[in-house]
């Protein structure tokens, strides 16, 4: 039985890859492939069901290959299949098919017709590795695909100013979400010693067994796992990127921001709730995050004048509730509440353009008068100040900006005075020292080297919150993010001793990519000449197979499950140690401001409106 479960991975996996070989022209073909693989992907699901559920509901596991394998270690892709998984893939299958049929004639002639259609496919692709994933390495795979799926069906409408800033917007809270992930597998490598499987977490002796005499620990990788379901279902104080996801076509609005994709945070604290179940401090927490966040997006959900806003934040309610509901141990339930919330928002969404239609009628000719309602008990004033913060949605948006993203701005301008000369002529000889050093081994203090990787590491999170805040020189820009990784490398290099072939895998990805991505810079540099990070410069619309190729490059240099660097950062983070939590933090920034670094350029350079375009774009959303 568990060998089926690979059904549901290779299908929309040949589905993405036969529609990538189709003219865009072929509209009919491009639809029907899709629509079939997604079909057949749902009459799979539903026959499997029945095959399971007649053979006793049995949990599948299956541990499908192992990628690397070292001394404590080993990177292996596990599938796993119980109620939890039949619920969302149930749920998945059917939405997306139905999504699918209504996208053909609403896209019908669109410019993207084809890249639509192969992101579906793609964002379902990952949808099903994240749902059948039976270890968190395998989760993050799916994750991964998730968002960069997510970035490129908001910027659907690439020649825009507005999808293309809130595309990089929501990506930069996914890539928060990404190092939770990340560093929850870190410290769970340490408690365990192995990857720990969700089956074996199942398991309340041995999870009682490891958190016996590391409580402090165990509450940290919960907090990362929340951390991660927060960003990814917009929970506070992340709610604010959900309705400037609305960007996008309303069918991906509908199975991406409506159903699937944003109840994917509720998955994860399912899937791990034996874990943190009798961590009650942890349990409090989520419950009060999901109830302060369904009060907050009740009130700001009434109040908004988009209807695409409404169903975003009232969707953000109900997601609160199920926080709520996960705390309290009814998982039943809130697999329910999930299913009728997706079924629900999908319909609203696919509905919204014919509604608003109709109501623009109805409230000249049939007015309706105000209702009472519970805020009319409020006192005058309160009544004011509460709509006044729906208005401004409680600053959320203003927030993020002024807490977080604003301090590493105002950090890499610190750095304007490094230009690439000074770069070079300062980090390239300590590198290269650190090379020898660590080759040679030569002997040193034992407490200078347990300093320096913490002093390399530092050095490449300078590199990268320069290249974040660089405005101008983009080839400098994509040189220091490439720094950064190889300072990471020689930072573990120094902390552990360990085979020296697993830092060749982390940067054999590093170096492929940053090659290509400085090519096609390079070659752009050369055809257009501004090339500068200060605006939109949309050469995609000229150059899409530029633009492509650039993509590539920026995945492969993130880390994105296409180049061994992907397995080669969960690898390095291994090597650090758990009572290390200040190189943990250092190299955890790294990626996420690398991510964010890459994502803007390559929106800044390919995305937007053309630089030669005569005509003005809107910079404000309603």
């Amino acid at each position: 039985m568990s060998s089926l479960l690979h059904f549901f991975i290779l299908l929309p996996l040949a589905g993405f890859l036969l529609s990538l070989l189709i003219p865009a022209k072929k509209e009919t073909f491009i639809f029907w492939v899709t629509h079939v693989a997604v079909m057949l992907h749902l009459a799979g699901a539903f026959s499997f069901l029945a095959y399971w559920i007649a053979n006793g509901y049995p949990t599948l596991d299956m541990k499908e290959i192992v990628l690397v394998k070292a001394s404590g270690y080993e990177f292996f892709i596990d599938f796993d299949f119980d109620k939890v998984t039949a619920v969302y893939l149930i749920v998945g299958s059917f939405l997306t098919f139905i999504v699918t049929a209504y996208s053909r004639r609403y896209m019908h002639r669109e410019a993207g017709y084809k890249r639509f259609f192969n992101t579906i496919l793609f964002f379902f692709l990952g949808y099903n590795v994240t749902i059948f994933s039976g270890n968190l390495e395998t989760l993050f795979v799916g994750w991964e695909l998730l968002g960069v799926s997510s970035f490129l069906l908001i910027a659907f409408y690439r020649e825009r100013y507005l999808p293309v800033k809130n595309a990089v917007k929501v990506f930069s809270i996914y890539r928060l979400g990404d190092v939770g992930l990340i560093l929850a597998m870190w410290m769970s490598h340490h408690l365990w010693h192995q990857n720990i499987t969700f089956s074996q977490i199942n398991n309340y002796e041995l999870v009682h067994e490891h958190l016996q005499g590391h409580s402090l620990v165990g509450i940290f990788i919960s907090l990362m796992l929340l951390l991660s379901a927060l960003a990814k279902s917009a929970q506070l104080p992340f709610s604010s990127w959900l309705p400037r996801a609305m960007e996008g076509p309303t069918p991906s609005s509908a199975i991406f921001y409506g159903s699937l994709s944003v109840h994917l945070g509720v998955f994860l604290l399912i899937r791990t709730f034996p874990f943190w179940e009798y961590q009650l401090s942890v349990r409090i927490l989520i419950g009060l995050l999901g109830l302060i966040t369904a009060v907050i997006s009740t009130g700001i959900a009434r109040v908004q004048s988009s209807v695409k806003s409404q169903i975003a934040y009232a969707s953000i309610a109900q997601i609160g509730l199920m926080f709520i509901e996960v705390a309290a141990g009814f998982e039943n339930l809130a697999l329910f509440h999930f299913a009728g919330n997706a079924f629900l928002r999908t319909y609203q969404l696919l509905v919204s353009p014919s509604v608003v239609t109709y109501l623009i009628r109805e409230q000249f000719y049939t007015p309706v008068p105000h209702k009472r309602s519970i805020e009319d008990s409020f006192p005058q004033k309160l009544q004011y100040t509460v709509y006044m913060l729906c208005i401004r949605e409680w600053n959320l948006d203003s927030m993020m900006y002024q807490y977080l993203w604003n301090p590493l701005k105002w950090a890499g301008r610190k750095l304007n005075f490094l230009s690439i000369t000074r770069v070079v002529a300062f980090s390239l000889p300590v590198f290269l020292a650190g090379i020898i050093g660590f080759y040679m081994n030569w002997p040193m203090p034992a407490q200078l080297r347990a300093y320096l990787p913490v002093v390399f590491a530092s050095i490449g999170l300078l590199m990268v919150l320069k290249a974040f805040t660089e405005r101008m020189k983009t080839r400098m820009s994509w040189v220091l993010i490439m720094f950064n990784h190889f300072w990471i490398a020689l930072a573990i290099s120094f902390n552990e001793q360990f085979k020296i072939e697993q830092v060749y895998l982390y940067l054999s990805g590093i170096v492929v990519a940053g090659i290509l991505g400085l090519g096609c810079i390079s070659w752009l540099k050369k055809v257009e000449q501004d090339t500068g990070l200060n605006q939109f410069h949309g050469h995609a619309y000229k150059h899409p197979k530029l633009a492509l190729l650039f993509l590539i490059a920026c995945l492969g240099l993130s880390g994105f499950p296409i180049t061994p660097t992907f397995i080669g950062e969960d690898l390095i983070f291994t090597h650090i140690h758990e009572d290390q939590a200040l190189l943990a933090l250092i190299v955890a920034l790294s990626f996420i401001i690398d991510g964010l670094a890459i994502i803007r350029m390559y929106a800044r350079l390919f995305m937007g409106p053309h630089a030669k375009s005569m005509y003005e774009m809107a910079y404000r959303s309603s």
